[in-house]
C-alpha cells in the first residue's frame, strides 16, 4: 500500500464520541461531500494506524496534555505495517490555543531506527529531498533533543477516513479498536506484540478543516446533536498501561494506573 506523506499544515480538529449506529449515519451524510481517502481498501471498514510516541523520562508531553496546556506539542513516528521496506512518517503536532499545525516527513524504517537511537537520521533515509521534508526532519530532531525525548509508547487503532475530492482542507475520520503497546529503548520500530485494548464508549469522530467551518459540517453537528469532547489517545494508552514517570535517565517504568 502506498501512503502519501502530504498533510494539511494547519487546521482545526473537533472530536466527538458517537455510537456505531450514529457513525454509520454520519458516514452516509458525509458521503454527499467527501470520498474515501487514498488508504481505503475495498471491502474493509478501516485500515490500521500505528504510532510510536516520544516523550521524556518524566512524561513531560503526557503531563502537558492532562494539564490542558493551550500551547504544546507531540512527537510521534507513524507507520502502517511491519514490512521493512515500507515507510514511516515523523510527525510534529503542535497546538496553539485551538489551532493544530503539523509537520510531517517520510523516512525509511532504517532512518526511524537511527532517530530512536538518539541520532539525526541521514538525509539518504528521507523519502524525498524537498526543502519542506528536510525542515520537518530538522524540527522533529530539534524538539526531541530540546526535551530529551525517547521512544515511549505505541498507540494503534483502525481508521476510516474521508476527504474532500477537491482539496485537502476538509477531512472526517472514524477511529475504532484503540490499543496501547509497550516500547523498550533500543527496539526497532514495529507493531508491538504486547498490547492493551483501551475501553472506548463508542467511535471517535473527528471533523478536521482549515480556515472556515464548512456549512454542511455545521448541519451535521446540529442534526446529530454532537457534543465536543477531548479524546487524547496517547494519554489513555499511557494510563491503561500504568506507566509512571521515571526519575532516572533510562526511560519509563511500569507502575499502577493513575
Amino acid at each position: 500500500m502506498a501512503f502519501k506523506h502530504e498533510m494539511q499544515s494547519s487546521r482545526y480538529e473537533l472530536k466527538y464520541w458517537v455510537s456505531e449506529g450514529t457513525a454509520q449515519a454520519i458516514r452516509d451524510f458525509g458521503r454527499a461531500y467527501l470520498a474515501p481517502d487514498d488508504h481505503y481498501i475495498e471491502g474493509t471498514v478501516g485500515y490500521p494506524v500505528h504510532s510510536l510516541y516520544l516523550d521524556t523520562a518524566e512524561l513531560t508531553l503526557y503531563s502537558q496534555t492532562i494539564q490542558g496546556l493551550k500551547n504544546r506539542f507531540k512527537l510521534r513516528i507513524r507507520f502502517y505495517d511491519d514490512e521493512p521496506d515500507s515507510p514511516a512518517f515523523l510527525e510534529v503536532k503542535k497546538r496553539t490555543t485551538n489551532v493544530i499545525s503539523k509537520e510531517r516527513c517520510g523516512i525509511s524504517k532504517e532512518g526511524a531506527s537511527q532517530l530512536l537511537q538518539g541520532n539525526w537520521p541521514h538525509e539518504s533515509t528521507l523519502l524525498d529531498d524537498r526543502v519542506k521534508t528536510q525542515l520537518a526532519l530538522q524540527s522533529f530532531c530539534q524538539l526531541r533533543d530540546r526535551v530529551a525525548a525517547v521512544g515511549a509508547h505505541y498507540v494503534s487503532y483502525s481508521r476510516e477516513a474521508y476527504v474532500s475530492p477537491f482539496s485537502d482542507h476538509v477531512r472526517v475520520t472514524f477511529d475504532r479498536e484503540l490499543y496501547g503497546g509497550y516500547y523498550s529503548n533500543g527496539d526497532p520500530l514495529m507493531i508491538p506484540k504486547k498490547q492493551n485494548k483501551i475501553s472506548m464508549p463508542g467511535v471517535i469522530l473527528e471533523l478536521k478543516f482549515t480556515d472556515r467551518f464548512p456549512g454542511w459540517m455545521g448541519d451535521l453537528v446540529r442534526v446529530f446533536n454532537l457534543e465536543r469532547t477531548s479524546v487524547p489517545k496517547y494519554v489513555d494508552c499511557i494510563e491503561a498501561a500504568g506507566l509512571q514517570p521515571s526519575t532516572s535517565s533510562f526511560g519509563f517504568q511500569q507502575g499502577f494506573n493513575r
